[in-house]
């Protein structure tokens, strides 16, 4: 049960991030990568400050006798869990947008899902097996992702290799929730991250950037929704679906962020589906359905 409540919240964080990248791409009319990464972040640990209260007082009143340290903020497992989870989602982040300057979205979204064969090769290499249906769900998630994104042919550029790089660093995201989120509190957790992402964003900001108060001001809106839709609430929720489910699977999920993202445009934005991107959110579909299935022989194991 825990699993599949873990995957369903993961299933609701690829949602809303699907739906959350124009607002992302209309943000970079107005700032620059590192300003929109500083205000989103920080916009995103204030939003979850009332949360954290919440679930505190709930828990002091079910427990009455447990006091902060335990899990609390006094844990240091908390600081590197989340110091480690917030440097790579700047790197990762920042490498996206500014790739997104240069390259396509399509072949952005398709650069970046490569986390998803990244996560498995890392897990086999870690644990030396792999089960054969995970490798079969993730095989088609590639293919259902290159059909989706890749609509203008394969070439790379100076904004690919921003992607590329990137992807290294979401999959690093990836597997330091997958050992911090089943020892701390995961909203903590989660405020750290985002604390940890704004703090560097407003260096480079600081160091690389020169934000104007009337830009930020025509951008308040897409700003807004990032901070509190795909970062308050959708980055949460991916370190709450962490802790039930494993990386690999949780990477496939997450990876259905372009497939909400086609249906989204298709839906607010009265955009055609082709027959390809059809096909190619077909796969994704197929993909997580396969990397469910019960395996009950596992290769490539020492």
């Amino acid at each position: 049960m825990n699993k599949m409540r873990g995957e369903l919240i993961l299933l609701l964080a690829s949602m809303l991030w699907g739906t959350c990248f124009v607002f992302q791409k209309m943000c970079m009319d107005y700032i620059g990568p590192y300003t929109l990464g500083a205000f989103r972040f920080l916009l995103g640990a204030l939003a979850l400050i009332p949360i954290m209260v919440l679930f505190t007082n709930m828990e002091h009143k079910k427990h009455p006798k447990t006091t902060e340290i335990d899990g609390g903020f006094l844990d240091k497992r908390l600081y590197i869990g989340g110091i480690l989870c917030g440097t790579a989602l700047f790197a990762a982040a920042s490498l996206q947008q500014i790739g997104l300057q240069y390259t396509t979205a399509g072949k952005a979204g398709f650069l970046t899902s490569l986390e998803i064969v990244l996560v498995a090769a890392i897990m086999i290499f870690i644990s030396r097996k792999v089960q054969i249906n995970t490798l079969l769900g993730v095989l088609l998630a590639v293919i259902g992702m290159y059909l989706l994104c890749m609509t203008e042919g394969f070439y790379l550029e100076i904004g690919d290799t921003y992607e590329l790089v990137g992807v290294v660093f979401w999959a690093m995201q990836i597997l330091v929730i997958d050992k911090y989120a089943k020892k701390v509190d995961v909203i903590k957790l989660s405020f750290v991250q985002f604390m940890t992402t704004g703090i560097l964003s407003c260096i480079f900001m600081v160091l690389f950037e020169n934000p104007q108060l009337s830009d930020i001001k025509n951008g308040i809106i897409p700003i807004l929704y990032t901070a509190i839709i795909e970062v308050a609430v959708a980055y949460t929720l991916q370190i709450i679906g962490q802790k039930y489910t494993s990386p690999v699977i949780a990477a496939v999920i997450l990876g259905l962020e372009s497939v909400f993202s086609v249906i989204s445009g298709a839906v607010m934005l009265g955009e055609s589906m082709s027959f390809r991107e059809i096909i190619g959110c077909v796969c994704m579909l197929v993909a997580i359905v396969i990397a469910q299935i019960p395996d009950r022989n596992v290769v490539l194991e020492n």
